[in-house]
């Protein structure tokens, strides 16, 4: 079949209506594969709706915001568009965060509702102790059986969505310690996946694909570029919850996958595997995003299967694609191709100027996809003229291909993940022990960065790296978890006492140090 977008009704641009489109025009067509079952159009387009009126008869008013704390399955596609299709507001959790990490969002998006599973329940409901104004839902208790068939059992007054209406909040870390929710409209989102329907040499997405989605759903990379565009177009989505390089290869010989969105790591991992270049063999597209590609995990993963990878460049501000080697003449080793077109990218120096042709300087991007802002005031967004200072810096070549240079200052991508490292020197200094800490990201083949902590002690204690690894894994995330942990006598300051980071490199030697 041809690639034909489904966009809804002019006067509805919500995103569930994906799902209802493609339910009136396919069915009985195969949209969402899990473990554990597998649902038509016409099935997921009937589990949304009764989400959607169960929320609703719960109490729930539009505008509200519900969050999510679920892994990739079939369910947390159905309740992503049910909240949505009942106006409420998606807030998408990371199922790895701590009760500490889980508290702080639910207060700071004042969700009224936490849709957990019951492997991380005891965690959910520690952290909503914290949040008296949240009640939590696990979705296989009896509470949510009873809630469905409520949904099932009563119509729902939809009402339409203007383009300008809140979908998401995706929260995502700036270089301060404390994590912000970019504010995502229905008109955002959609209009980023229109920009990638667009190109079709090769297309993002057919209808007659069978896309891979083993990203994470509730990073805006799975959600939107993977599960929104998929959904767009009704294409079949075999979704996962585990990146695991012999059984994904399983699955995509059992399912005939023919599209794969992955990060770096996932193709530095398939080197590694003999079978892989006859396992991928009929996967007509390759991309890779959420960190920079290294150029020889590129090199060898083309070598191994024939096979190019197609790499692009976005943010959670931008919904999130803003480059792509699919808008240029073809993937090209170390670029994140053009702009995406549609989207507008200039390159600007410290004083605010344009960059001389070939100069570095900092990325800002303008465009239909980019957020209102961060919650809950807007503060942050685009300029009076639309434009995003993404703090990422890069050069343009001849052919206008981007290359990224350096990454958000400080900031650290591990598997496309944002870590801030005050976020974790926050953390090791609670420990009594500890008397200050830096923590820098340095450059990993697997996962794009690595987390470094650089530690000093209190005057006649004494601490191991052991002890500081202990301590992380039962306060932060795993993947905030540093890989190195070093216990040095001092760190370098600066005149006004601050640690200065841009030292450490020469004092110790610390590769990735800014």
């Amino acid at each position: 079949m041809g690639n034909l977008a489904i966009m809804g009704k002019p006067e509805n641009a919500n995103l569930a209506e994906w799902v209802r489109e493609a339910a009136r025009a396919y069915g009985a067509h195969p949209a969402f594969i899990d473990t554990a079952r597998q649902l038509t159009w016409e099935q997921a387009d009937a589990e949304v709706d009764a989400i959607a009126a169960g929320l609703v008869q719960r109490g729930l008013h539009a505008g509200e915001r519900v969050a999510v704390l679920l892994t990739n399955s079939a369910t947390f596609v159905t309740c992503y568009f049910g909240i949505l299709r009942a106006g409420l507001v998606c807030v998408p959790i990371n199922p790895a965060f701590t009760a500490a990490e889980l508290a702080v969002l639910l207060a700071d998006s004042g969700a009224r509702l936490l849709l957990a599973e019951r492997a991380v329940a005891g965690t959910a409901a520690e952290a909503i102790a914290a949040a008296r104004t949240c009640e939590v839902l696990v979705v296989e208790d009896p509470e949510w059986t009873e809630l469905m068939a409520v949904g099932r059992r009563t119509a729902l007054a939809e009402v339409a969505t203007p383009p300008q209406t809140l979908a998401v909040l995706l929260f995502t870390a700036g270089t301060s310690g404390r994590p912000k929710g970019a504010m995502l409209t229905h008109g955002a989102l959609r209009a980023n996946n229109e920009l990638l329907l667009a190109l079709d040499s090769p297309p993002a997405v057919r209808h007659d694909d069978v896309v891979l989605a083993v990203l994470p759903l509730f990073h805006v990379y799975g959600l939107n570029t993977v599960l929104g565009l998929a959904a767009s177009v009704a294409a079949t989505s075999v979704i996962l919850d585990r990146f695991d390089p012999r059984e994904v290869l399983a699955t995509v010989a059992d399912y005939g996958i023919t599209t794969v969105a992955g990060v770096p790591a996932m193709y530095q991992a398939w080197c590694q595997v003999p079978q892989a270049a006859t396992g991928l063999a009929n996967v007509r597209l390759f991309s890779s995003g959420g960190s920079p590609l290294p150029v020889q995990v590129y090199e060898a993963f083309t070598a191994a299967t024939g096979q190019p990878i197609y790499e692009g460049y976005g943010m959670t501000e931008a919904g999130p694609v803003v480059c792509t080697a699919l808008a240029g003449t073809g993937p090209k080793a170390g670029s994140v191709g053009p702009v995406l077109p549609g989207m507008e990218l200039r390159l600007v120096d410290g004083a605010g100027s344009l960059v001389d042709e070939g100069d570095p300087g900092e990325v800002w991007v303008r465009g239909p996809s980019l957020f209102t802002g961060y919650w809950p005031d807007g503060a942050g967004g685009p300029d009076a003229e639309g434009w995003f200072r993404s703090g990422d810096v890069a050069v343009l070549d001849g052919d206008l291909n981007l290359h990224l240079i350096d990454r958000r200052r400080e900031l650290i991508l591990v598997n496309g993940f944002n870590v801030y490292p005050r976020e974790v020197e926050l953390a090791i200094e609670s420990m009594p022990e500890v008397a200050e800490v830096a923590v820098v990201g340095v450059a990993d083949d697997r996962t794009g960065e690595a987390v470094t902590a650089l530690v000093v002690a209190e005057p006649g204690q004494s601490v191991t790296a052991e002890q500081v690894l202990t301590h992380c894994e039962r306060n932060l995330a795993r993947f905030k978890w540093p890989t190195v942990v070093r216990i040095v006598e001092t760190l370098p300051h600066s005149a006004t006492g601050k640690i200065a980071k841009g030292r450490l490199r020469e004092v110790y030697g610390v590769e990735g140090a800014v």
